[in-house]
């Protein structure tokens, strides 16, 4: 019973880690990314994405436009 309980706990205490986090990652990397994000996380990362719009230099912008075709997909 001990070791079931051990898993369990193992498991539910892991689960978050696998998450993904799009706010630790750099704009550039995130736009590196763009079309290669699980449907399962696309929202968090669109939400990610767009907050950093403001903040992007000419060439991220350029770039982040190129490819936004591939969020489309």
């Amino acid at each position: 019973m001990k070791r079931i309980i051990t898993i369990f706990l193992f498991i539910i205490l892991t689960i978050p880690l696998f998450a993904e986090d799009y706010s630790e990652m750099s704009t550039q990397e995130l736009i590196e990314i763009m079309g290669y994000v699980e449907k399962k996380n696309l929202n968090k990362f669109i939400k990610e994405l767009k907050s950093r719009i403001p903040t992007m230099n000419t060439k991220e912008k350029a770039k982040y436009k190129e490819n936004l075709k591939k969020l489309e997909k």
